[in-house]
């Protein structure tokens, strides 16, 4: 009897499976996030060429970049992708439980793995001298290395995964993120190693003391920063949604001057901007929430449960 009710209930199992497989997709959504998921993809090939092919560069007609660069375009590329696969998604009021599943795969690819897999593949590139002539040294930060990118990337996913159990479809829900998003994490690695790869050899050029100092400061950073970005992104500080806070709809006059002054450091050093608007956005929420932290700690006293107006203006948790 009780093998009979068994049976019957992985029958009426596979029947709802059945009657929910997926029948209809959004076609222009989907295929902009796939293209996020292909940069993704050809970021981490672009890496592994960069590894192997030392100081050659791609060169496509009149473009020539340094492979590890490429790559880091492909994963700005693939963040564009990302914030138009929603955006769309949204606006012809076809979001759906397979859109947000598709994205969050191709996620994983674009800013987990691939800018682990880059920060990965150009430490060990520039540690290859260093690890020969000490060995003990150049062993413990490649093992070092290979620990950051792996928290990274754990992170990254359970950033994600996070991501699609709270999520709401509601274009309301999308004014702020609870821990760092994803695509801006990737942002503070890739920037810093375009800034690296494209900007320090002018330099070089110009003052070798000066792009030793820059050298060495980033190369040593990344790791650091790679696993202070996993933390982040698993926290549960909030970061604002810039194009529905800042830039959607009618804003003060304040708004539309930062944005002229970025557009400005954009066209006067776009390695430099790139860095300092990847690595300010991180470091703003960390900042807000220890402000605001320090703050509750001072006023505590002060504090009671007579209304809700005196309740802190940020979140602590």
């Amino acid at each position: 009897m009780h093998r009979l009710k068994t049976e019957a209930a992985k029958e009426s199992l596979l029947r709802r499976v059945r009657r929910q497989r997926l029948k209809y997709i959004t076609v222009l959504p989907s295929l902009i996030t796939i293209l996020n998921g292909v940069c993704g993809f050809a970021a981490i090939a672009f890496a592994g060429k960069g590894a192997s092919g030392g100081i050659n560069h791609f060169s496509y007609h009149k473009l020539q970049l340094p492979y590890f660069a490429m790559a880091g375009y492909m994963v700005l590329l693939a963040m564009i992708a990302d914030m138009l696969d929603g955006r769309l998604a949204r606006m012809s009021k076809s979001t759906s439980s397979f859109g947000g599943q598709l994205d969050s795969l191709c996620d994983i690819i674009s800013f987990g793995v691939a800018p682990a897999f880059l920060m990965l593949k150009v430490l060990e590139y520039k540690l290859t001298g260093f690890a020969e002539s000490n060995p003990a040294i150049g062993n413990f930060l490649l093992r070092f290395i290979w620990l950051a990118a792996a928290a990274y990337i754990s992170c990254a996913a359970i950033r994600l995964a996070r991501f699609n159990v709270e999520n709401e479809e509601d274009e309301s829900a999308h004014m702020s993120f609870v821990g760092l998003p994803t695509p801006a994490a990737a942002g503070v690695i890739v920037s810093l190693i375009i800034f690296h790869q494209e900007a320090l050899p002018e330099l070089s050029a110009k003052n070798a003391q000066a792009y030793l100092i820059f050298e060495n400061a980033i190369i040593y950073a990344l790791p650091v920063l790679a696993i202070g970005m996993a933390v982040l992104m698993v926290s549960r500080i909030r970061y604002p949604h810039i194009l529905n806070q800042y830039i959607k709809g009618k804003k003060p006059f304040a708004h539309l001057m930062r944005v002229l002054l970025f557009l400005g450091l954009i066209i006067w050093s776009r390695q430099a901007a790139l860095v300092l608007i990847f690595c300010g956005f991180a470091a703003s929420g960390f900042a807000k929430w220890i402000y605001y932290r320090v703050g509750i700690f001072r006023r505590a006293p002060k504090w009671g449960p007579q209304s809700p107006q005196e309740e802190p203006p940020y979140p602590v948790s």
